[in-house]
């Protein structure tokens, strides 16, 4: 009985595969399109912007050091296909003022058109053992990993809707999956981008805007070097259980999925979310009705 229902939960997974193609998205052509990447002054947010620039992409990079981020824009400009391409850089903490993110998303969009493409990548780790973590350091980093990926989707989201169209990506983490030795502080930051993501892709996908989110692993970047100054021995051993990625490998599979949205396990939960996107797109339906028969009134 049991290899019965095994057989036919695996025949399920297959099928929903193969049609996933006839149900996704077309993939987003980022040759000319204008993304915008925060934390993108070095790292996972450096390598997403090169990979997107080596497609043909114009770059807004988004960090608070200004020397950082003019470095991190003629490693960059290093990577263009065409003599076309822009890199924009612009210095800001997404986390602070959700204003003065706004205002630079303004600017980015009146020189390099519309955002087709948002890549929360502004983050921070910080490790230790819960009542060793100075209690204002749970809400620093709820600012800079959760508020620092609100604000800038805030500012780029009624354009996205106005133009029916639009990709944001969220870069959560392995400890934003499950709850880790360490932690305490950093894994609920990210375990925050989940949630708002999945609650913000049913509000947007009767818009034709997609949401996406990467669960990296440990990554070689300057931020893990100065997270293991401090990290508890028990949060390094079980890091080492997964090894660590190069950045360059991660910002591959991290755009990748941003432009085409559509994987095994997201082809899963659309099924299960079938009925509440049509309850959604009803409701939208009847609100622009509503609002057209107000208008000839």
């Amino acid at each position: 009985m049991l290899l019965v229902v095994a057989a036919f939960i695996v025949a399920f997974v297959l099928l929903l595969y193969m049609i996933s193609p006839l149900i996704s998205p077309k993939p987003l052509k980022l040759n000319g399109a204008h993304v915008v990447v925060t934390g993108g002054s070095s790292g996972i947010g450096k390598c997403i912007a090169m990979e997107c620039y080596k497609q043909g992409a114009f770059i807004t990079l988004v960090a608070r050091d200004e020397a950082k981020l003019l470095q991190a824009k003629k490693e960059v400009e290093k990577c263009a296909i065409n003599d076309k391409q822009v890199v924009l850089c612009i210095s800001v903490d997404v986390s602070k003022d959700y204003g003065q993110v706004e205002s630079v998303i303004k600017q980015a969009q009146e020189k390099l058109g519309p955002v087709d493409m948002l890549v929360n990548c502004a983050g921070m780790s910080i490790s230790g053992k819960f009542e060793e973590v100075e209690v204002d350091r749970f809400k620093r980093l709820m600012e800079v990993n959760y508020l620092g990926s609100v604000y800038p989707t805030r500012a780029v989201i009624t354009t996205m809707k106005e133009r029916r169209m639009g990709r944001i990506m969220f870069v959560s983490s392995q400890a934003g999956q499950i709850g880790l030795f360490g932690y305490t502080a950093y894994s609920p930051s990210k375990f925050a981008l989940r949630g708002l993501a999945e609650s913000l892709q049913m509000e947007m996908k009767p818009y034709n805007i997609y949401v996406t989110v990467a669960y990296p692993p440990d990554t070689d970047t300057p931020g893990l070097a100065e997270e293991n100054k401090t990290k508890p021995l028990e949060t390094k051993l079980i890091s080492e259980t997964s090894g660590v990625c190069q950045p360059e490998q991660v910002a591959k599979i991290v755009v990748r999925d941003a432009i085409v949205t559509m994987g095994l396990f997201r082809t899963i939960a659309l099924f299960y979310l079938g009925s509440f996107d049509s309850i959604v797109r009803r409701c939208m339906i009847q609100r622009e009705q509503s609002k057209a028969a107000d208008k000839r009134e």
